[in-house]
């Protein structure tokens, strides 16, 4: 997974339509279905995902692998937290690196990846 650092975030819309977005994980995925994004409060998938937390995230990797990542989100608003995620590559979006005035950390914990890769497909449960 840290290999795969560009997914597809798709959160559900109030009127109950699907929307997407390019999210980077900064390759920090601690791959027991843990990956965290950065962005801004006011950004329309945090209200999305404030009124419904379920997510999924698909990925497109080398030698034809894909993987959908199905989980629901937390938001954590915690500068700690922050430090902990923070990359260098971020203050190319994220100015005043963890002190950046309405950041939010997405944590998505996943519950299911399904992968395809050639004739290869399969299911991994995630869920405790």
């Amino acid at each position: 997974m840290k290999q795969l650092d560009i997914c597809m975030m798709v959160t559900m819309t109030k009127r109950g339509s699907f929307n997407s977005r390019p999210m980077s994980n900064n390759k920090d995925v601690n791959y027991k279905g843990d990956s965290y994004f950065f962005t801004y409060e006011k950004s329309g998938k945090i209200k999305e995902l404030e009124a419904n937390q379920n997510v999924s995230l698909i990925f497109e990797g080398k030698s034809d692998l894909y993987l959908s990542v199905t989980g629901k989100a937390k938001l954590i608003r915690d500068k700690a937290s922050f430090k902990e995620h923070w990359v260098d590559s971020l203050n190319q979006w994220f100015e005043d690196g963890v002190e950046t005035k309405g950041m939010v950390l997405i944590h998505v914990k996943g519950t299911i990846i399904k992968y395809w890769q050639r004739e290869k497909e399969g299911e991994v449960s995630l869920k405790k």
